[in-house]
């Protein structure tokens, strides 16, 4: 089963529509940047219209990767008036970005990139938000009807964004989790893997004869090649596996409408206070 990641997405935003619009108003999104490359105006310009259709209003502010500090993002987070956060990554070399999400209010943290915020999530605590890539990743088993409890899953790459939060998913899901650094270059036990997560951003680095037949391939690493957007793993291997996201239109558009699910939840939880 190849998933189609953008009809997923189209689903969850709906959902998250008819919950957005039962709100006394739309919840506001306001995303910090200082980033100006092709690939943070691309994006910037997908939130900008997934927001849309999820029933929220994206606000941005956009800061001179050149010039700005990491005092001045922190100071912005903090005086923030929206209902949620979000900060884009990567910044600009000057800045700290620990220091700037660590400053994202856990009630605003829609993305999950504070530290607190993720330890509750690593808590399995009752009230934490799931991470968008992790959430994105649990939508997508559920999709395939895919149980992790008790089976064997490997997850290569250990960023913040992807390869910790879903390692920590499948934990909870009670799968027999291996986390792996796509620098140890150790791939071997993917052969015995039930289900794979990657979220290198080195092209198509996973071929079809290091997986076991029937594995359930999740591809949440993306990076450019020729001009082309590539993911980690070479789409031959969509034949050998039970249930396979392609890149683009897998992971990503499933991981942006679980951002503003999460950004809903926060207002209607605000409304609730």
């Amino acid at each position: 089963m190849i998933i189609d990641g953008r009809k997923l997405a189209e689903e969850a935003l709906a959902h998250t529509k008819s919950r957005a619009a039962a709100l006394p108003r739309a919840p506001r999104v306001l995303v910090i940047s200082a980033n100006d490359t092709p690939a943070t105006r691309s994006y910037l310009a997908i939130k900008k219209k997934r927001a849309a259709d999820a029933g929220c209003v994206l606000e941005e502010l956009h800061f001179d990767p050149h010039t700005a500090t990491t005092e001045d993002l922190r100071t912005a987070v903090l005086a923030a008036d929206a209902d949620a956060v979000v900060v884009q990554l990567p910044l600009g070399d000057r800045m700290d970005a620990r220091i700037i999400c660590d400053a994202i209010p856990v009630e605003k943290d829609a993305d999950v990139l504070s530290t607190t915020a993720r330890m509750k999530f690593e808590a399995d605590e009752y009230d934490a938000l799931v991470p968008p890539v992790a959430g994105a990743v649990a939508k997508i088993l559920a999709a395939g009807s895919v149980a992790p409890a008790g089976k064997r899953a490997v997850v290569i790459g250990s960023g913040w964004l992807v390869g910790k939060p879903c390692a920590t998913l499948l934990s909870h899901k009670r799968a027999d989790v291996t986390h792996l650094s796509f620098r140890s270059g150790n791939v071997a036990p993917l052969k015995d893997a039930d289900i794979v997560v990657s979220g290198v951003g080195s092209p198509h680095f996973i071929r079809p004869e290091l997986l076991k037949d029937g594995a359930v391939l999740i591809d949440a690493g993306t990076s450019e090649s020729g001009g082309a957007l590539m993911g980690d793993a070479d789409p031959a291997c969509a034949d050998k596996c039970s249930v396979f996201t392609p890149v683009p239109g897998g992971v990503g558009p499933v991981a942006v409408a679980a951002l503003f699910e999460n950004a809903v939840t926060l207002l209607e939880r605000a409304m609730k206070a």
